[in-house]
């Protein structure tokens, strides 16, 4: 059986695969409105989500096929106390994949060892996401034409933001691209990601505290929210916040082809004048988001519109 739960679980090849079913997905999708005919998609989201959740009902629902499922804790057993695996047991008796999101780190995986069905991470706390790995990993060869020889910084919460970490994951596998870490002190990436992946890999990066620095350089930024509950006082996040906001003035000398992504939801970190200039693709990276995941649920569920 298998699953989705760490953007590692997919070879190169696999994501190769996918993007270019995606990719299809997006031109034909006449070609691919029966194919999950009579099948059913569980969301199991024990903690918020609009993008992700609805656009793998979205995904679901294009394919032909159904879904159930609930959109938070509250609404399920897990607030009597039923335990993971007990939820994906009973799910797995009425549906046919099954995308879970859980605060916890590991919860899909654990849910993975008690079922006969698929189950893809939708989102496990500050660990991995891989769907939105897929999601950005086909933006960028969307946008640039290819998935390696290019700079790359991702600003604002680099240690707690779960798709910065499966993203860096998921590109070190590529060719020549520059690594360049933009954040304060307190937010930089898990010593893990720094040891097993940059060092392992002998793969160099850079960190630095101001994005108009390093922006001149970049042919993608990847944009993420700096949450202020992760300071440890409300000096240091009113002396830092400012500074990572991306604004007109910020690209100015930014290059003509650069491409700015954000796996959303935004708060103030882009400004929403941004959203008009044609570098901007997060509201693109969205719409990639569901036709990744339509991908994903073919591949998994092992249907494919030659059957037809």
């Amino acid at each position: 059986m298998r699953h989705l739960i760490d953007p590692m679980d997919l070879s190169v090849e696999d994501i190769d695969r996918l993007l270019n079913l995606a990719d299809d997905i997006s031109k034909h999708p006449e070609k691919y409105r029966e194919v999950c005919r009579y099948k059913k998609l569980a969301t199991l989201f024990f903690e918020p989500s609009t993008r992700t959740r609805l656009s793998f009902e979205a995904a679901m629902l294009e394919l032909g096929g159904s879904v159930l499922g609930f959109s938070s804790a509250d609404s399920s057993s897990a607030a009597k106390g039923e335990s993971i695996a007990d939820t994906a047991r009973t799910v797995a008796c009425y549906a046919d994949i099954i995308a879970m999101r859980h605060p916890k780190e590991g919860a899909p995986y654990v849910a993975s060892q008690f079922v006969d069905i698929p189950i893809i991470n939708a989102g496990d706390g500050g660990h991995n996401h891989p769907t939105q790995t897929l999601t950005d990993l086909l933006t960028i060869r969307r946008e640039k034409g290819r998935l390696d020889h290019f700079t790359i910084g991702f600003c604002g919460d680099l240690k707690f933001g779960r798709t910065v970490h499966s993203l860096i994951k998921a590109l070190s596998r590529y060719d020549d691209i520059n690594y360049i870490m933009i954040s304060p002190e307190e937010l930089q990436i898990p010593e893990y990601l720094k040891k097993d992946v940059f060092e392992r890999k002998g793969i160099p990066f850079r960190e630095v505290e101001k994005m108009e620095e390093v922006m001149p350089e970049l042919d993608i930024i990847y944009m993420t929210r700096v949450q202020r509950e992760r300071f440890f006082n409300e000096a240091d996040y009113v002396r830092l916040k400012d500074s990572y906001i991306l604004d007109m003035d910020k690209l100015k000398n930014a290059k003509e082809d650069l491409s700015i992504l954000h796996p959303l939801p935004r708060v103030n970190e882009i400004s929403v004048k941004v959203d008009q200039d044609p570098r901007a693709c997060y509201f693109r990276q969205a719409l990639n988001g569901k036709h990744v995941r339509m991908a994903l649920i073919m591949d998994l569920l092992g249907v494919s519109a030659d059957e037809d």
